[in-house]
């Protein structure tokens, strides 16, 4: 597993990363203090306070791809 920060404060970002995420096989999550949503639903995602950093939590090892694809979204 590895976690990554990552801020999504704008709906168009929302938008953008699930439809990175669903391109993957591996299991994602989002986690914003004790709430933690499916990656790839973008109504979980916008159950959380959105106005901090959440933390993605990524459950495969061969994730440099999709990394990548979400750089823009690192902080």
């Amino acid at each position: 597993m590895k976690s990554v920060s990552i801020n999504l404060n704008l709906a168009e970002h929302v938008k953008k990363f699930v439809s990175i995420a669903e391109k993957y096989n591996f299991e994602i999550d989002i986690r914003s203090g004790r709430h933690v949503v499916n990656a790839k639903s973008m109504l979980g995602i916008f159950s959380l306070d959105l106005s901090e950093d959440v933390i993605i939590e990524i459950f495969s090892d061969e994730c440099d791809a999709f990394i990548e694809d979400i750089k823009e979204f690192i902080v």
